[in-house]
């Protein structure tokens, strides 16, 4: 599968194992950045990645940050994509089922490595249920005038 991968400072040094674990794994990586723990505005990274995601260049989406939050806000504004913070496996496998995640925002400080690590594996598992949560999906995705 081919993933885009961003993330902001803060989530920096779980964005490196991930891809290093996604590589491994057999997966195509597009890392979208940053590069470094040093400060960045968020948006620069997560948008690309997101857009990537929305015109089917990637098949899905992670994203991270501090908390997760602000990087799924931005990738939420990308018509198309439906990106869910997930904080355990749990939550990640609900988002595949019931939501179609095609992308999930992760939140460095909120999470060990072994728990992010695990949302991943969940996530990319875990197929979509379709049956009525595809009705719903059809209505996030309606365009309202």
């Amino acid at each position: 599968m081919k993933i885009a991968l961003a993330s902001d400072h803060a989530g920096f040094l779980y964005k490196e194992k991930i891809r290093e674990w996604l590589t491994a794994a057999g997966h195509e990586v597009r890392d979208f950045g940053t590069s470094s723990e040093d400060a960045v505005d968020y948006p620069d990274f997560i948008r690309p990645a997101a857009e990537a995601v929305a015109r089917h260049e990637c098949e899905r989406g992670i994203v991270m940050g501090g908390s997760g939050n602000g990087e799924a806000i931005v990738s939420n504004r990308i018509p198309g994509i439906r990106c869910a913070v997930c904080w355990n496996p749990e939550s990640a496998e609900l988002a595949r089922r019931h939501n179609d995640a095609n992308m999930i925002s992760l939140g460095q400080r909120m999470m060990s490595l072994e728990t992010a690590l695990e949302i991943v594996r969940v996530w990319l598992l875990t197929p979509f249920d379709g049956g009525r949560h595809l009705r719903r999906i059809e209505l996030i995705d309606r365009r309202q005038p």
